[in-house]
């Protein structure tokens, strides 16, 4: 399934994107140019309008006028912003958002999330679920998404199949899990886990062969659902495909960590200490390809050598709070050089958006400074790089996607704010909660959306340049 062809495309008005970890970056009356292949060509500022872009920009880059579309910012309130970066979710547990009970991790599991994994292999519902949480994300804003699939080989390829289709960025992943899972819900043995997998990597390899908007991802679930030989395996490939990102889980829950240490003692291992991180080290999953979910309760040790491979931690601060795991430190994880970005975790988090990540990533940082380390407290500006450039560093798109600069790809949303008209009333429009006075500063309005904002203010999305959600 090839992308479809494409048109030169420019786009004027306000962009905001992170400049830096604490610094937004915003460009006022400002054209972007965009290429048939999805790529940024020029960025020019100080144009009065989007004809006076058109007047600069076509002749210098030999485009006509009838090769280009063109889009503009109809309001003060409007502005473009990067897509975000979802970089850890289970596709297959979407039907169970904001169904958890009072379960903790492991119980939680069995009794929610096992069940429904499971019966994805009835093709008809897993296409009804992945749709849905394809055109749920990208209707948040998603435009790349780090997605764990099911054990079921149709099921997962079926995944890439529709996100390839929709023209939404994807690691997928196909689990592997031969051992503390149902006996309905596990691969058979190592072998047939690893079997399995090079089967769906083969075939997502045959739909985009240069990875251009799905990759296959190494998904071993957690330590605890893997044996050591299907670690070892897993970690072998990972060798063998340094193409191949890889994503599990880590440090979650007090409880499961305890399990790592009793099926993983340094013996068995042969690493030199019972950490959880230092399973991964001891069998070759623990690179800077390496993507680890959550990280709450991780030790120094782990931090440094977590930073010392170059893997990557996604917070999940929606599904940490609703299963009561824990607060993650990020940082004391970033000043211990790990880079981290943000994640939903559905069906553990309740929400497709990152957006909603990143305001309660700021909230849980402040839990964390209530507990005696002020410096812990997230900025606005440092949540939104975590969705963004943060994000992309994470799924292996580091200077791709992420920002607005000449050489990546336009990978981007559209943001409408509502305005409040001089009767307090509605103004031009409407959209959702966000409510703009007209004398808000940028950051203002910018700090409202991060904390009001949902899908409502997300108009149009592109990814690759390639127009792939419109609010009607």
């Amino acid at each position: 399934m090839a992308t479809p062809p494409q048109r030169n495309k420019v786009f004027f008005g306000t962009f905001v994107h992170s400049k830096t970890l604490a610094e937004l970056e915003y460009l006022h009356n400002t054209a972007i140019a965009v290429n048939a292949t999805g790529k940024i060509v020029a960025i020019e500022p100080d144009h009065t309008s989007l004809d006076s872009a058109l007047f600069s920009l076509l002749p210098k880059l030999n485009w006509t006028a009838d090769s280009v579309s063109a889009t503009s910012t109809a309001s003060p309130s409007h502005f473009f912003f990067p897509g975000f970066i979802d970089t850890h979710l289970h596709a297959s547990q979407y039907p169970n958002v904001g169904i958890f009970g009072n379960s903790t991790l492991l119980d939680w599991l069995n009794t929610y999330t096992f069940p429904l994994e499971a019966s994805l292999s009835d093709p008809a519902k897993a296409r009804k679920v992945y749709t849905r949480v394809i055109r749920k994300t990208l209707a948040h804003g998603t435009t790349c998404a780090a997605y764990y699939a099911t054990v079921d080989v149709p099921s997962t390829n079926l995944l890439a199949d529709l996100c390839l289709s929709a023209g939404q960025r994807a690691l997928v992943g196909r689990v592997c899990m031969d051992q503390l899972s149902p006996s309905y819900y596990r691969d058979e043995s190592p072998e047939a886990a690893l079997s399995a997998t090079m089967e769906s990597i083969k075939y997502i390899e045959g739909i985009d062969p240069a990875f251009d908007i799905v990759r296959p991802v190494l998904t071993p679930r957690f330590a605890p659902s893997c044996s050591a030989p299907l670690l070892q395996g897993l970690g072998k490939l990972a060798a063998e495909r340094p193409d191949l990102p890889i994503q599990t889980h880590i440090s979650e829950n007090k409880n499961e960590i305890a399990l790592v240490k009793e099926l993983f003692p340094p013996s068995a291992t042969g690493a030199g200490d019972d950490s959880y991180s230092s399973v991964y080290d001891a069998f070759g999953l623990l690179t800077d390809r390496t993507i680890l979910a959550h990280g709450v309760h991780l030790s120094e040790f782990e931090a440094e050598l977590i930073a010392k491979r170059g893997a990557k931690v996604s917070h999940c601060p929606c599904s940490n709070s609703a299963i009561t795991s824990g607060a993650a430190r990020v940082r004391w994880l970033m000043e211990k050089g790990v880079t981290c970005g943000l994640g939903t975790d559905m069906s553990g988090g309740y929400s497709p958006s990152v957006l909603e990540a990143a305001r309660h990533a700021a909230l849980v940082s402040r839990h964390v400074a209530m507990g005696g380390d002020d410096a812990a407290k997230l900025t606005v500006e440092e949540v939104l790089y975590l969705a963004t450039k943060g994000g992309a560093e994470v799924v292996g798109m580091e200077g791709k996607v992420g920002g607005f600069e000449v050489g990546m790809e336009w990978d981007a949303q559209l943001v409408t704010l509502g305005t409040v008209g001089e009767d307090g009333g509605v103004g031009d429009e409407e959209d959702g909660n966000v409510d703009v006075f007209g004398w808000e500063s940028w950051e203002d309005r910018i700090a409202k959306w991060v904390y009001n904002g949902d899908d409502r203010n997300t108009r149009m999305v592109w990814v690759k340049g390639r127009l792939v959600h419109e609010r009607k």
